[in-house]
């Protein structure tokens, strides 16, 4: 495929899939439709703008951003440059929100982005408990732009979502079961020699963990202990090499019941917490 070569000598990690990708998109096709058609010749106009998004993914834009659509949890999510792109890593926050969430409790998810943690999360619970027993859900971000793109897809999915524009626990009130956070965890010098998809396209704000990479789990732990029923679980993810230190924090402030959770590639991801009110 020209498009694949395009991406290949531009030096894309992946040029046939993202060339794939972009081509569905730009001629409306699914797998189905394109085996059906795959020795048809692509509508002039088609092709018109499949080359151009080749020429937006050359310069290493990342293909969610250009196609407007990311997957997650095996849902279709709506994303713009103003939210992180969903990636299966997080997965492993929200299955293990799943395995401690109850009929009706409520969950808070901090730093939102485009909503994919809670979203996902009240469509599993939905499954297990039923619409009328399902999640309450609340999502927080300090971004209008973020909210707005979660608001859009809250109501893709037909789901009442409680939204708040917050610096953290700043503008939060009432109590929750779960808490649940992809907060930024890069430290600030790491960013620049990130992937250029990332460095120059994902927001810094929902990726820059300021000096040591730990500056908003120091803040979340804290302040979670305010916002947590007794017995609340609180759920990070975190950079590969933070386990250690996030774990260490959540030690020092009174939760129990710590765990640490892996990605499929086995390396630390995310890490989980009891809050018990200490009498």
């Amino acid at each position: 495929m020209e498009g694949a070569d395009i991406l290949l000598r531009a030096g894309c990690p992946e040029p046939q899939p993202d060339a794939r990708e972009l081509l569905f998109f730009a001629a409306g096709l699914d797998l189905s439709s394109y085996a059906a058609n795959m020795n048809e010749t692509v509508p002039e106009d088609a092709a018109d703008r499949f080359f151009s998004c080749i020429e937006r993914r050359k310069m290493r834009e990342p293909v969610q951003y250009i196609t407007g659509r990311a997957y997650f949890f095996g849902y279709e999510f709506l994303v713009t440059p103003a939210v992180l792109i969903p990636r299966y890593d997080t997965e492993v926050s929200v299955e293990e929100a799943l395995r401690c969430v109850k009929a009706s409790s409520a969950v808070l998810d901090l730093c939102t982005g485009s909503g994919c943690i809670i979203l996902s999360i009240i469509k599993e619970a939905q499954k297990k408990f039923g619409k009328e027993f399902s999640v309450h859900g609340y999502a927080s971000d300090i971004s209008k732009e973020a909210l707005n793109v979660a608001k859009s897809n809250s109501k893709r999915f037909r789901i009442d979502v409680d939204f708040i524009l917050s610096d953290l626990f700043d503008n939060i009130d009432g109590f929750y079961d779960i808490i649940i956070s992809n907060p930024p965890y890069i430290p600030s010098a790491d960013i620049s020699g990130l992937d250029p998809e990332v460095a120059d396209y994902e927001p810094h704000l929902a990726l820059n963990g300021k000096q040591d990479g730990l500056f908003f789990y120091r803040k979340i732990v804290d302040a979670a202990r305010r916002h947590l029923t007794c017995g609340g679980r609180l759920i990070m993810e975190i950079g590969y090499d933070q386990a250690d230190s996030v774990t260490s924090l959540l030690c020092g402030a009174g939760y129990t019941d710590i765990r640490c959770l892996r990605d499929l590639a086995g390396r630390d991801r995310s890490v989980s917490a009891k809050w018990v009110q200490m009498e």
